[in-house]
């Protein structure tokens, strides 16, 4: 047999995650898989306490701290448990600096609203917004019930399964802010002093599943509750340099590779010139189709992420969708099949998805509106 010709081709990946990773990091990864940096082992072989490891993590950490020019008062961990564990870890290591165990949820979507549910199990949550019946637009915050005595206020910056991402940053008025920027981290610039605590899943915008990394100021480090789980416990995981148990070493090593790949295309400057430039494209095909394509997300908060969308009208026609989705699937192009708590198609568009990528998504989404308008 052919094993050439028994290689199935790659195809155009838009998953919302696990997601895409630059062609240029698996390489880098196959290249190193059974003998990383001449050491005669592969980096999942590697103790997380040899120098070689030790080296992976502080490039990691020192290229991230490079992108997104982290300010020395901040310290940056990489745990384990996903956006989830963080979930739980956030208030569990932020709820008691102040009396009253209280803070502000900005709920605008699914991981919001999962985040404020689980934080009722540590202190009392105000959702600052009034509760919505559909998640396609962030009230404005003149209309918000923020609490002076918070002890936070946190939010989730891209809503991957809604399409709605903040295109600034929420004015807290000195109450710490906490931020889930799983799906657009390192998407856009950001100022990270603004912020009280930032953390990321990797395995949509920054790496494989596994690994989460957590940005956190240093005089917000020591308060964690008494029951709080030793591996979520922010003051033992920055004291022990991420290296308290087994980290995800191999999670730590992909990501580290992702840091250096933007390093090398240009940096945050690229990957958002980039990300508003795709997003335009998928935009603009729905917008100029007439009502043929359909995105509900009000246009000042719609993700450049995560695009929902609906074909036949706004509540979609089931046969169009399932055909386009086929369609897609013989053009080599995958993952566009919507949440399934708001069906539909959903186009994931992170760092890692090319231009070229969208290019021949938007060029399909054309020739079958086409076909297929009557």
């Amino acid at each position: 047999m052919d094993q050439e010709a028994d290689v199935m081709e790659r195809v155009i990946n838009f998953s919302p995650g696990p997601a895409k990773l630059p062609e240029e990091v698996l390489q880098e990864a196959q290249k190193e898989m059974l003998n990383h940096d001449n050491v005669g082992v592969g980096v999942m072989e590697l103790s997380h306490r040899s120098k070689e490891f030790m080296r992976i993590l502080a490039d990691c950490e020192n290229n991230l701290r490079n992108l997104l020019t982290i300010p020395d008062n901040y310290k940056v961990v990489f745990m384990q448990g996903g956006g989830t564990g963080q979930f739980s870890a956030v208030p569990l290591n932020l709820m008691a600096l102040k009396p009253g165990h209280k803070a502000d949820y900005i709920v605008t979507g699914i991981w919001s609203t999962k985040a404020a549910k689980e934080a009722e199990k540590y202190g009392a949550v105000n959702r600052v917004i009034t509760k919505m019946d559909k998640y396609e637009v962030i009230p404005k915050q003149n209309e918000w019930n923020l609490d002076p005595d918070a002890c936070y206020v946190y939010y989730c910056a891209n809503e991957t399964v809604h399409g709605v991402e903040f295109s600034y940053v929420p004015e807290t008025y000195g109450v710490p802010l906490v931020c889930d920027m799983s799906s657009n981290i390192l998407s856009r610039h950001v100022d990270v002093s603004k912020f009280g605590v930032i953390y990321a899943g990797a395995q949509k915008n920054i790496g494989c599943a596994g690994v989460t990394l957590v940005i956190i100021r240093e005089d917000l480090i020591g308060y964690a509750l008494p029951y709080c789980p030793v591996v979520f416990d922010y003051s033992v995981q920055v004291g022990n340099n991420s290296l308290y148990n087994t980290p995800p070493t191999y999670g730590i090593y992909i990501m580290g590779l992702v840091f250096k790949w933007i390093l090398t295309a240009g940096g945050v400057d690229k990957m958002e010139e980039l990300s508003k430039k795709k997003s335009e494209a998928v935009y603009d095909t729905i917008d100029n189709s007439k009502g043929f394509y359909s995105c509900n997300v009000d246009e000042s908060c719609r993700s450049r992420m995560n695009i929902p969308v609906r074909i036949g009208g706004p509540g979609g026609n089931d046969v169009l969708e399932d055909s386009f989705l086929q369609g897609a699937g013989k053009r080599g192009m995958i993952s566009l099949k919507g949440h399934r708590s708001v069906g539909g198609l959903r186009i994931s568009l992170y760092n890692a998805v090319s231009f070229e990528d969208v290019d021949k998504l938007v060029t399909f989404m054309k020739e079958f509106m086409n076909e297929n308008r009557h």
